[in-house]
């Protein structure tokens, strides 16, 4: 396993699986600057405020949530990455994350107003011409045009490509008509501007982005939906009949609407990650609460081993996941700089970052999806029946939760994307899984050592051998699947999502780790103690899963003697020290507890 030396020197995308980083090298949201702490206490009072108050109304109807995502633009919070020459803040990809962090308080509204700064106006700040950017830009800083999204149509939903909405060039080649029908379209009941996606002349080669308006004849909506959850959020199929929209309105390069598709895909999996992370903070808050103030036998529930295992455990997972996703959030930011510096256009260096990283995007829109289920089902159980009803803040949280698995690709979609991501980097040269993967196989064959790691006096000494390990096993899994499989890997759906799981435990594993260092730097070891327990606690459970997915990966390909050999090597990868978990869970616990509330960095 290669380790990278230079401190400065960041890791390119996927490279986290063959490389080692550095607490030098790694952003934590820790380093967070005074104006950003002061937008994301902003952005607070602004949701305690103008929405908490409201979400019955909302949740009602969701046209009333127009007027509040107006008072979001008159705040800026509209503006925050739309350049400035446009009539935004031109803020950058870190700043605009601790925001979306706090909106992802928001329940249905954060989907409202992430649905109109992200998905809605992001292929237009991205691919828009000038004339494109000048027109809507300024408008959809301020609210007074909101934006939608349509590429989801009733016969394609995971393969976008297959939508059957069609444009055709008018002979005279001023405007193009388009025929069809979008489904499950966020904020289109008041939606003043419309991404759509359709084939000219119905070629699939042609799939091509159109910018529509509202007032183009021919546009029209159906009814509010009526969904499990995030019911404060608009959602409404479009139907388009000859709806006839100017050349100047197609978006990029006709034929090339699949790049602006996956790229906004790519970028919108990582907030996504953000925003539900920081809806699982809050969720642990509301139950820490409320298990300090219900007492049971004449005890608060909160001084219970069991409700403290539950919070330690939803803490871990969310500080972890959170250690992750800021980690890619500044190799995101850091890429964008580096190709703005290298003079590429608004396009490239707004879209590089999170193409760059697209293997680590898919990634956390898995791990903070399923972090925040866990997180707000738990929650609900600690509320016991109150958290059925729906007087307390965990229904509404268990119902706005399920979505976050569905929406930017399901989670089982993205778990194979990130697995055939990595291997399209390896193929075309970008990536070398092969040195590594042939070391590992030579390693397999020779005796194994069981001495001790270097810097035994190091606290992480037994976590950074952990890691190294579980890269191998991953790469053992990968490989081998690769060298049996090969082409027929791709159809093998269940191999994929196994190696997936395994590498996003090595990515959080190694975030959180790398969070921890950093945090021993800034403050000391004494001051970071329990940091250092999480991170051992996160590993101990981590190598199992690591090891059990292992195991399922490798008897779908491989037997006989070759699985034996392969599974004593996917179990020496897999040793870890034992911990006492109980005893780091009810420490965690406990600091929340004290708090009463979410405690280790807000």
């Amino acid at each position: 396993m290669s380790v990278t030396t230079d401190k400065n020197q960041i890791l390119q995308g996927g490279e986290f699986i063959i490389k080692e980083s550095t607490w030098e090298q790694t952003y934590i949201p820790e380093q967070i600057s005074e104006e950003q702490q002061m937008m994301r206490d902003m952005t607070k009072e602004f949701v305690t405020k103008e929405i908490d108050p409201n979400l019955e109304a909302f949740d009602k109807d969701p046209m009333n949530g127009v007027d509040v995502l107006n008072k979001a633009g008159e705040l800026g919070l509209l503006s925050l990455h739309i350049p400035e020459e446009y009539g935004g803040n031109g803020k950058d990809f870190t700043t605009f994350s601790y925001v979306t962090e706090i909106l992802g308080w928001a329940h249905g509204m954060s989907v409202t107003i992430g649905a109109h700064t992200g998905i809605g106006t992001c292929p237009i700040i991205y691919y828009g011409t000038d004339a494109q950017r000048a027109q809507y830009l300024p408008k959809l800083a301020t609210g007074e045009l909101k934006a939608a999204y349509c590429l989801t149509e009733p016969w394609s939903g995971s393969d976008a490509l297959g939508a059957r909405t069609k444009a055709v060039l008018s002979e005279d080649g001023k405007y193009y008509t388009l025929n069809g029908q979008k489904m499950w379209i966020t904020n289109a009941g008041f939606a003043d501007v419309f991404v759509v996606f359709a084939k000219i002349d119905g070629d699939d080669k042609k799939f091509t982005a159109f910018i529509v308006e509202r007032g183009f004849e021919g546009l029209s909506v159906g009814a509010e939906e009526k969904k499990l959850g995030i019911k404060a959020s608009s959602t409404r199929q479009v139907f388009f009949n000859n709806v006839k929209v100017p050349t100047e309105n197609l978006l990029g390069e006709a034929g090339k609407g699949h790049k602006i598709a996956f790229q906004i895909l790519n970028i919108g999996r990582y907030k996504l990650c953000n925003g539900v992370l920081g809806g699982a903070k809050r969720a642990l808050g509301q139950a820490v609460k409320y298990a300090n103030e219900r007492q049971q036998f004449k005890t608060p529930i909160s001084s219970f081993g069991a409700i403290k295992q539950k919070i330690g455990e939803m803490a871990i997972r969310t500080w972890a996941a959170e250690a992750a996703s800021y980690r890619v959030c500044g190799l995101i930011t850091q890429k964008e700089h580096e190709l703005r510096e290298a003079g590429k256009s608004m396009t490239e260096y707004l879209t590089g970052g999170a193409e760059e990283y697209q293997v680590e995007c898919a990634l956390l829109k898995v791990i903070g999806s399923e972090v925040l289920d866990f997180v707000v089902d738990e929650a609900l159980q600690i509320h016991g029946g109150y958290g059925y009803s729906e007087e307390y803040p965990m229904a509404r949280a268990y119902r706005d939760s399920r979505i976050n698995r569905i929406f930017e690709g399901t989670n089982e979609i993205n778990r194979m994307l990130s697995v055939s991501a990595l291997l399209k980097f390896a193929m075309k040269g970008k990536l070398d899984l092969m040195t590594p993967g042939m070391a590992i196989q030579k390693e397999l064959m020779s005796v194994p050592d069981f001495g001790a790691s270097a810097g035994e006096d190091d606290v992480f000494a037994a976590e950074r051998k952990a890691l190294v390990n579980a890269k191998k096993a991953f790469l053992l899994v990968a490989g081998g699947a690769v060298q049996k499989l090969m082409q027929k890997l791709e159809s093998e759906q269940e191999i994929l999502i196994h190696a997936s799981d395994v590498m996003a435990d090595i990515l959080v594993m190694e975030s959180a780790l790398l969070r921890a260092e950093k945090l021993i730097n800034l403050h000391g070891l004494e001051a970071s103690k329990l940091y250092v327990d999480m991170v051992k606690c996160y590993f101990f459970d981590a190598m199992d899963r690591i090891n059990v997915n292992g195991k399922q990966a490798l008897a779908a390909f491989a037997g006989g003697d070759e699985l034996r050999i392969m599974l004593m090597g996917l179990k020496r990868f897999t040793k870890y020290e034992m911990v006492n978990t109980k005893e780091i869970r009810r420490a965690v616990a406990d600091k929340f507890i004290q708090e009463n509330d979410y405690a280790l960095w807000n």
